[in-house]
């Protein structure tokens, strides 16, 4: 009987317990290890073995952590999310153990880690970006955002780093006025107020700021070789709760170049919006990382994880063509599941300081 391939994936997002459902449904048997600082976190209870990881440490000494957690649990493949460029770097020593990486070159996430140096090298090989500019300053960032209004957008900023829309913000000249009070809280920011932060403050900012981009987006995801030769693309399109899948070339042949210009190897995936007036798909973000509704492409029939698993294991996966793929719509409805511990697991939940618990059910939004 052949040996489960030992996967482990690093701290993550709640949504990778479908991640891993469609691990197990690889053409080999799998045995997933997760860690996380959080003790019900949903892919810890999802996984055969979960650990409680020590929190707080620079990425260098985190990387020490892994390799020790590699030679000690005899990992096959790992997956990392956590500290993905500091791991990537020391990409040789983890093959030492007869641990394959699934993450691109150094080179090609520090490029993503800042939206500013990518954008930068997407317009110097002429990839379709929006209007952008850097700010620092608070008349850096008003130049920008009166330029972008003269276009006839409103503008919005980010910082030039981050993930998951952390700290997105669409500003705004209306005053502050009791209306902001009710309902949701929205992304809205007075620009005066934001003027004002970056006069007081000390240091400059890094902020990138764009025309605000509404309407569709399409989000493509990848799966290439280590040197980012491509081996299947396709788009989500996402508008609202409605979503579908798209293998228009609009979006394909510019994910593709850049995946491969670039060399972002292994699990990727580049976010599209559409410029005001003309249409035009412009590149919004680069992943260096799966994305969290990479799952949803198995109602299209494929599974970009189970073949992610079997290219690091050095063999060619099986992948359907893109005639062979079920492109309809389908609706995104909120829902619970309910993730129980592993039985397989002993113990189901691992303290690396020796301590132990084991979770309660939990429960994943």
């Amino acid at each position: 009987m052949t040996a489960p391939v030992r996967v482990w994936l690093n701290r993550t997002y709640a949504e990778n317990v479908f991640f891993i459902d469609l691990l197990r449904a690889a053409p080999r048997p799998v045995h997933v290890l997760a860690t996380h600082v959080d003790p019900d976190s949903p892919v810890i209870a999802a996984a055969d073995l979960g650990a409680l990881e020590p929190d707080g440490l620079t990425a260098e000494a985190y990387v020490e952590f892994a390799l020790e957690f590699c030679a000690r649990h005899d990992v096959d493949v790992f997956l990392p999310r956590l500290h993905q460029l500091a791991i990537s770097l020391r990409r040789r020593d983890f093959e030492a153990l007869g641990t394959a990486l699934v993450c691109p070159p150094a080179s090609a996430i520090s490029l993503f880690a800042s939206k500013v140096d990518g954008y930068r090298a997407l317009d110097a090989v002429g990839l379709p970006t929006p209007l952008w500019r850097q700010a620092g300053t608070a008349s850096e960032l008003l130049a920008a955002v009166e330029e972008i209004e003269a276009t006839g957008s409103a503008a919005c900023l980010k910082p030039a780093s981050g993930a998951g829309g952390e700290g997105f913000r669409v500003l705004t000249r209306e005053p502050f006025n009791l209306g902001r009070l009710a309902g949701y809280v929205d992304a809205r920011v007075q620009l005066d107020q934001v003027l004002g932060a970056l006069e007081r403050s000390a240091a400059p900012a890094e902020l990138l700021v764009m025309p605000y981009l509404d309407g569709p987006e399409v989000s493509v995801d990848c799966l290439a070789e280590q040197d980012g030769r491509v081996l299947a693309a396709v788009g989500r399109t996402k508008q609202g709760r409605r979503r579908g899948f798209t293998v228009d070339p609009a979006y394909l042949e510019p994910a593709r170049r850049l995946v491969a210009e670039f060399g972002v190897g292994h699990l990727s995936n580049v976010q599209f919006r559409h410029e005001r007036g003309t249409g035009r798909p412009v590149v919004l973000d680069v992943n260096t990382r799966p994305s969290g509704g990479l799952h949803q492409l198995r109602m299209c029939g494929l599974n970009l994880p189970a073949a992610a698993l079997e290219l690091a294991l050095g063999a060619r996966p099986s992948l359907p063509a893109a005639d062979e793929l079920t492109l309809g719509e389908y609706t995104l409805v909120s829902a619970i599941q309910a993730v129980l511990p592993r039985q397989s697991a002993a113990p189901a939940l691992e303290r690396l300081d020796g301590a132990e618990r084991r979770p309660a059910a939990t429960v994943a939004v």
